[in-house]
């Protein structure tokens, strides 16, 4: 039949799916069945079990836990299973903070104190209201449309809302294919999933040289998921990549502005932003396009310059005021651009004789590596430079505020860095 035929074309198990067809009496539904695939790819399957019934758990990994083939257990449960509120709402409840338990039944979660919106919450509101002006801009989850701001964007427009699932390298070469029809998709993902997608980054996307834009949520310390969600490495692994420009906001106005650049950017463009709430700032009355690779000055100084990324610029700015309590004159530069870096950063660092870089993503390869580079290759040498960033280390679990003070990466650590750094090479 035409269905065994094409079977047989499947490399190495087609013809063993063939002959478990043809054993059975109703070869077309059996086939489906999840036992049958599963046996045909030479796994014992198993289940499905109930994944709430822990005895039953422990009985059927007895059971095969001598077998000595690879074995498919398969296992059924429900989100939320045991809480009502999370069963009703499994969305919102995947990562819930505190709870008051009483007097609410069932426990209520705790209402913040009034702060600024998130940096996820901006992106969202700028992604509906560039979607409402530009008709060609598509956003792209998977399986994280709550997550990365976007469930605003699906209700107005659904018809280019695309969630994949958890599926990441679809989510990337289904952008690409947009790309090439004329659309700007927007995929937005978290810098720890973006990783399982890193070669359709590479040749969907960067090698045709397509506009598809990265919105990359997470970046940096996420906190209390623990070192598996941190989003220490995607300038490392990205900034290699050619045609790839990365760009990575001080706040949230900076955020909007990046984004409407990218959108009208001709090539593949990544946005590196932090989990949390925003700086605060007002927000300009419309968008602006960034020139590619502008750095920007917010400080000079004569003793030192903090060369900061991302949201690593506001506190680099507290610790240089900080430093004049000290008698130490230090300048602040917003580097905004991860890659390409501004040609004209190797004149604008020399005004001062030592450089303190300052990054929340791993040291190896990262954003200060860059830096030496050009400083290098362009023949700054006598510039005294130190780094700073996340280890290299798997980061623990822990709010971002205890892991950037562990890591030196608060205004206090980045001001006792700073004098240490000063008073090293006097």
């Amino acid at each position: 039949s035409e269905m065994q035929n094409l079977v047989r074309t499947l490399p190495g198990v087609g013809e063993n799916i063939v002959n478990l067809m043809r054993k059975s009496e109703d070869s077309l539904v059996s086939f489906f069945t999840p036992g049958m695939l599963f046996e045909a790819f030479k796994f014992r399957y198993v289940g499905p079990i109930n994944g709430h019934r822990i005895d039953q758990l422990i009985d059927a990994f007895e059971h095969i836990s001598h077998l000595k083939c690879p074995v498919l257990l398969h296992v059924l449960t429900k989100k939320g299973k045991g809480f009502e509120p999370a069963e009703k709402d499994p969305a919102h409840y995947h990562g819930v903070g505190a709870f008051e338990i009483c007097p609410a039944p069932g426990g209520t979660p705790q209402t913040p104190a009034p702060a600024p919106p998130s940096y996820t919450k901006v992106f969202g509101c700028a992604m509906s209201d560039l979607g409402e002006r530009n008709p060609s801009v598509v956003a792209i989850t998977a399986a994280m449309g709550e997550g990365t701001g976007l469930s605003d964007f699906a209700a107005k427009f659904p018809e280019r809302f695309l969630d994949v699932g958890i599926a990441e390298q679809h989510a990337v070469t289904l952008a690409a294919g947009l790309a090439t029809e004329g659309f700007k998709p927007v995929v937005a993902i978290y810098s720890t999933f973006l990783q399982r997608a890193y070669d359709q980054v590479i040749h969907d996307v960067c090698l045709p040289n397509l506009p598809v834009i990265f919105a990359i949520d997470r970046a940096g310390l996420v906190g209390k998921d623990g070192p598996t969600h941190h989003g220490a490495f995607d300038i490392n692994f990205l900034r290699c990549v050619p045609n790839m420009t990365i760009m990575s906001p001080k706040d949230e106005n900076d955020l909007r502005h990046m984004l409407y650049t990218a959108i009208h950017h001709p090539g593949p463009v990544a946005i590196r932003y932090p989990r949390g709430k925003a700086a605060g700032v007002p927000l300009d009355a419309d968008y602006r396009t960034i020139p590619i690779g502008e750095s920007e000055v917010l400080r000079t100084g004569k003793d030192l310059t903090i060369l900061a990324v991302g949201n690593m610029v506001l506190p680099s700015v507290a610790a240089a005021e900080a430093l004049e309590a000290q008698s130490l004159s230090v300048g602040v530069v917003n580097a905004r651009f991860i890659k390409p870096l501004d040609p004209k950063l190797p004149d604008i660092l020399a005004a001062a004789p030592r450089v303190l870089i300052v990054e929340e993503a791993a040291l190896p390869g990262g954003f200060g590596s860059a830096v030496i580079e050009l400083l290098n290759d362009r023949g700054k040498r006598s510039l005294a430079v130190r780094r700073l960033g996340l280890p290299d280390a798997f980061v623990e679990h822990g709010s971002p505020s205890e892991l950037r003070r562990e890591c030196g990466l608060d205004t206090e650590g980045i001001t006792g860095a700073a004098l240490h750094f000063c008073r090293e090479s006097y």
